[in-house]
């Protein structure tokens, strides 16, 4: 359930922020699209509206009259399209000479000079995106029309004008917002699920790491337990073995049941089983008790272990003994080692290398 939960806040965190990063690049990437867009048309209807202008103006000065000049033109841009950019011919007194539509003729040009102003001044797409694009517009009809460059013909009352469909333009750019968003729309979901399963993938493997790990722990654990177990048992094997030893031994068993040490200049003999354990330190051998009482002894080390008994001492390392009974916990040490810790009353920690780990649990098992 845990997983299940992690796995959805991840996906919902990726969905999260790609919504994010989508809302702010699809705005940028729409408005470079459409300034690129418009500033191509404009200057296309610009370009378009001063050659018609000069060819006017070449027509004039071949002497061709002013009305068989307004003819031609009238019939050349009675079949353009007025869907979305158009060239139209006004005078100065503001009524339309020629255009597309004939029942405009006549009629006065009603397009809005602020426009045509701020599209003199402002020249560039940025500006033509914000004046076109984001202008609403107030008119009922079906077609908005407006002028956006004017180039008047010399020694004549006649200006050529370019002209666009404001409502088009509004289409267009609506075309090209869906457009984006589908893009977009497409990339993200694309994005999410293959993030969430590159996620699931990876945290799969990650998981199962840790369970090879926790696995492999917890049968260290197991065989540390069931190594202290055989600890326990041992221990109460020979708490029974020497309860149920009779009183009554020869003199010969008397003396292998105790050793001569000295404390000083002081001969003290010490029970075999009180000693925890023996050790040796700058060639001298040292006796510990369970009651933490130290003294020394002239048998070496190696003497010492073949004159105990071997199922209750064991020959730790080069420099201890252990006895059974003064062993209280076995802890898993490095590779493959024992750290025996001994009883409160001796603080020695006691390392078993892996050479001899396998033989100490061995002579646990006993």
């Amino acid at each position: 359930m845990k997983k299940d939960k992690l796995y959805f806040l991840t996906f919902l965190s990726i969905a999260v922020i790609f919504l994010l990063i989508a809302s702010i690049a699809s705005q940028y990437f729409i408005r470079v699209s459409a300034n690129q867009l418009i500033e191509v048309q404009v200057e296309s209807s610009k370009r378009e509206a001063n050659e018609v202008a000069r060819f006017i103006d070449f027509q004039l000065s071949s002497g061709i009259k002013k009305e068989d000049v307004v003819k031609n033109i009238q019939k050349i841009i009675s079949d353009s399209n007025r869907d979305t950019w158009f060239i139209s011919v006004f005078n100065w007194g503001g009524k339309e000479v020629c255009h597309p539509d004939i029942t405009k003729v006549g009629q006065k040009v009603t397009s809005n000079q602020t426009l045509l102003e701020s599209l003199k001044e402002k020249n560039n797409s940025e500006d033509l995106y914000d004046l076109l694009v984001k202008r609403k517009s107030t008119s009922k009809e079906k077609n908005a029309f407006e002028i956006i460059h004017i180039s008047p013909i010399n020694n004549s009352d006649l200006i050529v004008a370019a002209n666009v469909n404001i409502n088009s333009i509004h289409a267009q750019m609506g075309t090209l917002k869906r457009n984006f968003y589908l893009i977009f729309l497409i990339m993200g979901v694309l994005v999410i699920i293959l993030s969430f399963v590159a996620v699931r993938i990876i945290g799969s493997a990650y998981e199962k790491q840790l369970e090879l790990k926790n696995s492999n722990l917890a049968t260290e654990v197991i065989n540390l337990s069931k190594l202290n177990t055989d600890l326990v048992s041992y221990r109460e094997k020979v708490v029974e073995v020497a309860e149920e030893t009779t009183v009554e031994e020869s003199s010969t068993e008397i003396a292998r049941k105790r050793i001569l040490t000295y404390v000083r200049n002081e001969l003290v003999p010490i029970p075999i089983k009180d000693i925890a354990y023996v050790y040796t330190e700058n060639t001298i051998t040292y006796v510990v008790c369970f009651d933490g009482k130290r003294s020394t002894t002239n048998t070496s080390l190696d003497d010492m272990h073949n004159n105990l008994d071997a199922t209750l001492f064991f020959r730790a390392n080069r420099q201890f003994i252990i006895s059974i009974a003064a062993i209280d916990k076995i802890i898993k040490y490095g590779k493959s080692q024992l750290k025996i810790l001994l009883q409160s009353k001796t603080s020695e920690e006691i390392i078993i290398s892996k050479n001899k780990a396998a033989e100490f649990k061995q002579w646990l098992n006993i």
